[in-house]
């Protein structure tokens, strides 16, 4: 058996059981290391090796926390879920709560899309907007599954097919330059959203069945903290609310122009601080709070980093995509479909197609052009083949983040509520509408 198949399913399983995904993820590398016939110690060693590539994830996440803690101390957030509320009011007829159940999720779509593109803060919204709105979801009985394939649709969907922001890094900075340099001269960078376009709608398909069919029917949740809501207006501070906005146009400026979400974070956390809306002595709490809510993403990041690295060592991918070019034959339907399966574990493992576009893109681009792909049903193999695990992943930031904002108050499981739900309405049509396009461009 291949390595990555062993690790990757291994992994898979300790999740489903409910098993940390730290935990699982660290397991099934190791157990994937012995298998490719290193010894327990050199399996440790090229774990530990990787594990600094997820460090500096790990510290944005905990100084987003941080920030959304500051945020959420000003009363912004308070001031949202008001807002909405308000508009719930009076609107406890059928016609009026469905559509403001469909206006609220067209909204996140929107705001999650935006977050890839326009404003490119990727998951660093999630922990500040969704937690206050959990009394708006409780209260319009919303199946917070539907919530979480929503967020996952807006923060892969455009990067496959928008080369602006993030999907400008993914479609030319990787994917287009990754082609380039094994052999794809001839493809220029206004053909790659054009082969991504199928895939894509399979994107589409998958959040049009969630919102339409699986998850449609109400559900209710414990009331908590987080679930109450209120028709009375609390009183907020509005110097606070200004400092709020400052705050937040600071982070993000320094972030964009520095590159990093710790110091933007660190930015926007200072002028909260001297703006008065947290006390200095209160500075050690806020942080505290703030690490609690993302420790988890972090160290989840920092044992996929440590997993990728052992995969590598293993050289495991590359004996995969050999032995079933050899075992395939002439048979081209077959082979895509094989090639686009190979990335879903690839990635399931990874948990970032960001990653995984050069360790496929070496292997699928001149097996490719042995089966007689042309360069656009090869871009959209290689496209779809890398983002596959990113929508189905335990270790993907595009499951982590929905789960970091949904499980507040502790009513949303990671694996059972986000991945799967993620898995089954994504992956499945992505593989489809990849294969879909391979064969026919």
């Amino acid at each position: 058996m291949n390595p990555v198949v062993i690790s990757v399913c291994i992994m898979l399983v300790l999740a489903l059981m409910r098993v940390n995904v730290v935990v699982a993820l660290t397991f099934s590398a190791i157990i994937g290391g012995v298998a490719s016939g290193m010894s327990v110690n050199d399996a440790v060693a090229a774990f530990e090796s990787g594990l600094g590539g997820g460090a500096t994830i790990a510290l944005s996440y905990a100084m987003l926390g941080t920030f959304a803690v500051a945020i959420s101390r000003s009363g912004i957030t308070d001031l949202l879920a008001q807002n909405v509320i308000k508009r719930i009011h009076g609107k406890e007829n059928s016609a009026a709560s469905t559509g403001l159940k469909y206006g609220i999720l067209a909204s996140l779509i929107l705001v999650t899309m935006s977050s890839q593109n326009v404003i490119p803060v990727h998951i660093a919204f999630i922990p500040i907007l969704i937690p206050p709105l959990l009394g708006v979801f409780a209260k319009m009985n919303l199946d917070r599954r539907l919530v979480a394939c929503v967020l996952t649709f807006g923060l892969i969907t455009p990067y496959m097919v928008l080369p602006i922001g993030f999907g400008g890094i993914f479609l030319n900075n990787i994917l287009l330059k990754n082609l380039h340099d094994n052999g794809l001269e001839n493809v220029v960078a206004s053909q790659v959203p054009m082969a991504m376009l199928l895939p894509a709608a399979g994107m589409i398909f998958g959040l049009l069945t969630a919102v339409f069919f699986t998850y449609r029917k109400p559900r209710q949740y414990k009331e908590t903290s987080h679930t109450a809501v209120s028709t009375e207006t609390k009183e907020i501070n509005k110097k606070h609310i200004l400092v709020a906005a400052a705050g937040i146009v600071a982070a993000l400026t320094v972030q964009l122009s520095t590159g990093s979400m710790i110091i933007g974070a660190l930015a926007g956390f200072m002028v909260f601080t001297f703006g008065g809306v947290i006390a200095w002595k209160e500075t050690h709490d806020v942080f505290t709070k703030g690490v609690h809510m993302m420790a988890m993403i972090g160290f989840i990041m920092i044992a996929a980093a440590g997993f990728a690295a052992v995969m590598k060592q293993t050289g495991g991918v590359e004996s995969l995509v050999e032995a079933l070019s050899t075992s395939i034959g002439d048979n081209k339907p077959l082979a895509a479909l094989l090639m686009l399966i190979v990335g879903l574990l690839v990635t399931m493992g990874i948990g970032s197609s960001f990653s995984t576009i050069p360790i496929l893109a070496t292997i699928y681009v001149p097996l490719a052009a042995a089966f007689g792909f042309s360069p656009m049903a090869t871009i959209a193999l290689v496209g779809t083949a890398a983002a596959l695990g990113d929508a189905g992943s335990p270790a993907s930031d595009s499951t982590l983040g929905p789960t970091s904002g949904l499980n507040a108050d502790g009513q949303h499981e990671h694996v059972w509520e986000t991945v799967v739900p993620t898995f089954l309405h994504y992956n499945i049509p992505l593989i489809v509408f990849g294969w879909i396009a391979a064969m026919t461009l």
